[in-house]
Parts: C-alpha cells; sequence; structure tokens
C-alpha cells in the first residue's frame, strides 16, 4: 500500500512539473489595484465605447450613479471604479480611448490625497491622460471636473475628510492644468459647498464624501451646458 501511495505521489509531481501543464496562479504577488477596480475594469473591456458615447469616468463618485438612467440616453455611460485614482485612470484609459468617444467628464483625484499622495503627482498624471487622449483619440472632448468639497462633520473617511481646507487651493492647480492642456474646466465644487461652513454641503451627502440622490441631480445642472 505504501509503495501504490508513493507512486501515485511521484506520478502526481511529475505532472505538476510537466511543461504542458500551466504553472499556478500566484496570489501572493501584490496587486496593483484592487481586486474591484480589476472586476470593473475586465467588465468593460467587455462593452466597447463608441464616438457616439459620453464617458462619466472616474472614482467611486462616477461610480454611484446611474448615467444611462438619469439621462435615459444609452450612449451616457458609466466607466467610474469606486477607490480610482488618476494613476488608476491611466492604467486603462486605453480601454476608453479605443472607441474614440464624443466627450469624456474627468472627476479624479480625492483618493490619491486622501492616501496621502502629493498634489503634484495628481496635476502629473493629469497632464499624462489629457496627453494620452488626445494622442488616441484627438477628436474626444475632455471636461475636467474640480475636486468636490468633502465634510468632516460626521466623522467619515478621515483620511479624504481632513482636506476639506485644503480642496479649493489644489482646485485651482487642476484648473490650470486643464487651462495648459486644452482641455475644458468644470467648477463642481462652488454650487455643493456650505456657504457657511466651507464645506460639503450636508443635504447632498450622508458621510461627508459620497452623493445622495439629490446630489446628483445636482450635478447633472451643473454640466448640462457642456453635453450639448
Amino acid at each position: 500500500m505504501k509503495k501504490l501511495l508513493s507512486l501515485s505521489l511521484l506520478l502526481a509531481l511529475s505532472a505538476c512539473n510537466s511543461p504542458n501543464t500551466p504553472s499556478p496562479l500566484n496570489t501572493d504577488s501584490p496587486a496593483k489595484h484592487s481586486n474591484y477596480y480589476y472586476q470593473r475594469e475586465s467588465l468593460f473591456q467587455q462593452l466597447p465605447t463608441s464616438n457616439k458615447d459620453i464617458i462619466f469616468l472616474g472614482d467611486s463618485i462616477s461610480d454611484g450613479n446611474e448615467w444611462f438612467e438619469l439621462y435615459q440616453n444609452p450612449y451616457y455611460k458609466n466607466r467610474g471604479i469606486s477607490g480610482d485614482t488618476t494613476q488608476g485612470i491611466l492604467d486603462r484609459l486605453e480601454t476608453i480611448t479605443r472607441g474614440k468617444p464624443q466627450k469624456i467628464f474627468l472627476l479624479i483625484g480625492i483618493n490619491d490625497l486622501g492616501r496621502g499622495g502629493k498634489i503634484e503627482d495628481v496635476l502629473k498624471n493629469l497632464e499624462a491622460i489629457s496627453l494620452k487622449i488626445k494622442q488616441d483619440s484627438p477628436k474626444t472632448s475632455l471636461y475636467i471636473q474640480s475636486l468636490l468639497p468633502v465634510s468632516n462633520e460626521l466623522k467619515l473617511f478621515p483620511g479624504h475628510t481632513a482636506l476639506w481646507e485644503q480642496i479649493p487651493t489644489f482646485n485651482k492647480q487642476i484648473q490650470s492644468i486643464a487651462e495648459k492642456m486644452g482641455n475644458t474646466y468644470i467648477d463642481i465644487y462652488t454650487p455643493f459647498v456650505d456657504i457657511n461652513t466651507k464645506k460639503l454641503n450636508l443635504q447632498y451627502s450622508n458621510d461627508g464624501l459620497h452623493l445622495l440622490g439629490a446630489g446628483y441631480l445636482r450635478w447633472q445642472e451643473i454640466i448640462k451646458p457642456y453635453l450639448k
């Protein structure tokens, strides 16, 4: 019996080492992005864009909206990924640009900064995103949106919401990059800020960072002139 078990084990090991046997995945290797990022990106690769499409590209704030239902238009497409960063956008941009979409509305950067990233790196990546779109899809109009205000009053997402006083300064720098690159800059900060607290108006959010339904309707109003 022992000899039979030893022979079985030897055969199994030989099969594992066979050149025709696929190597197992290394699940211990660190991933550059989250599992959710790769899940969404694999879906987007199966859903090609076209030159009629209006793309909403960004992080959880874009991801959280049902753009097609909001506008009742199948060409309005959600390409947001919760937790995404400017580097994440760069890494998956080819999936977007290969369809030569009509317009891209980009909202990105708060996760970079909320995790301790530098504004200089955000600006550098925004410039690289703009350049890649110009190179790969020159007829696509890129709209770079300001960061939204945040609020630390609810004591959630402390890394992000602690930045509430700095966001206006960040937005000025983002606007400068947008103008330098010949893109349209859209101020979505001002309509969402509470004039008394200078933070995100909590009629639009229940966590100080993400938007409620009323917030998405407000956003829809702000960008309406750019959708014509």
